[in-house]
């Protein structure tokens, strides 16, 4: 196969990165006509299973003895960014997320590849592999194997296994009214891979976007850990966006929520690529999903969106004691974080209500 340009993957893709994801709502759908899927064969009466569907939780957690659980979970998606070393890397760090956000530790990790042997070199997913080893190893993990199937789009991403004691389990599900909001990384991810694909992001927007994409969220559940009961929930923010994770916390804690717009951090040069239409379609039903219990007040429909963009590997949303936010911002400060900001509170109301301030 010869070549005269450089492969791009992005072109190879329908969507980029987790904005491939079905929508909450289509989510929903397919679950609720799945027989037994919220009840596997004998888990119904296990309680050893700690975290399952019931709350749409990040990850599965299991126990194992009174001191050790493990988390189980998995994420792939679609080329995100057109270097494939990249790629690799901002697809592992997603998926370790996930175990991160239970408060657990990246135990081992498998490599879940799609590939088009016809129109892709091998030597593409080699550099895509390369990188995601290197994060994980990064996370104190390994790599053991995985499984590939040829596809006539690309795909990559990670089966992740973890651990953690039973006793400090980080679930989306314990947020308390009179709780803070913090977000541990900026957002404005789906729209500069929106931009990437359509060839309107500059290279030091992606550079940026890559730097955020890679940092993984280790630091930010360190933090977490060290505030102890403090912290009531947790969950890592991806394809449904911040309003969309925000949402299934506040239900799944039976809490409603207030969101500060202009308190969110958003990376430089964003919002100049929303007003130019960088809006990823996950986006778009990320909106749709969300406004059916959110009140959005006079925001600006450019501003909603953002708060509704289709993240990959984005931050931790950690709902934490009011009269500690400042340890764990100090922590998260500490500890490097890329973010440690309010961005809103949980306060009594229907669960899953969202007013944006």
């Amino acid at each position: 196969m010869t070549r005269t340009e450089p492969i791009r993957l992005t072109r190879f893709s329908h969507g980029a990165g987790c904005a491939c994801k079905l929508s909450p709502a289509d989510l929903r759908t397919v679950l609720g006509l799945v027989r037994g899927l919220d009840a596997p064969a004998g888990a119904a009466a296990d309680s050893e299973l700690l975290v399952g569907l019931d709350t749409a939780d990040d990850a599965a957690v299991y126990r194992l003895r009174d001191d050790l659980a493990v988390v189980v979970t998995t994420d792939f998606f679609t080329p995100i960014v057109d270097d494939p070393y990249d790629w690799g890397r901002i697809a592992a760090t997603n998926a370790l997320s996930d175990v991160y956000a239970m408060g657990g530790a990246p135990l081992l990790a498998l490599n879940l590849v799609a590939w088009p042997r016809e129109s892709l070199p091998f030597e593409l997913l080699a550099r895509v592999l390369d990188g995601g080893a290197d994060v994980v190893r990064a996370a104190g993990a390994l790599v053991a194997g995985g499984h590939s199937i040829d596809d006539a789009e690309p795909k990559y991403g990670l089966a992740v296994v973890g651990t953690v004691h039973p006793d400090r389990v980080f679930t989306n599900a314990g947020a308390r009214a009179g709780d803070d909001l913090v977000l541990t990384k900026p957002i404005g991810l789906g729209v500069i891979s929106t931009a990437v694909k359509r060839d309107r992001a500059t290279a030091e927007l992606v550079a940026e976007a890559v730097r955020v994409m890679t940092t993984l969220d280790a630091g930010a559940r360190d933090a977490a850990i060290e505030l102890g009961n403090a912290v009531h929930a947790a969950t890592d923010v991806t394809g449904f966006g911040l309003l969309g994770h925000a949402r299934e916390l506040l239900a799944a804690s039976g809490v409603a929520g207030e969101v500060d717009a202009g308190a969110v951090p958003v990376i430089a040069g964003v919002p100049e690529l929303v007003a130019d239409g960088m809006i990823a379609g996950g986006t778009q039903r990320n909106h749709a999903f969300v406004s059916d219990t959110t009140d959005w007040g006079p925001l600006p429909e450019a501003e909603q969106l953002l708060l509704a963009d289709a993240q990959t590997s984005g931050g931790l949303l950690i709902s934490v004691a009011a009269d500690r936010t400042g340890d764990l911002v100090d922590e998260l400060t500490r500890r490097d974080a890329l973010a440690a900001t309010v961005v809103g509170r949980c306060v009594a109301g229907p669960a899953g209500h969202i007013t944006v301030r």
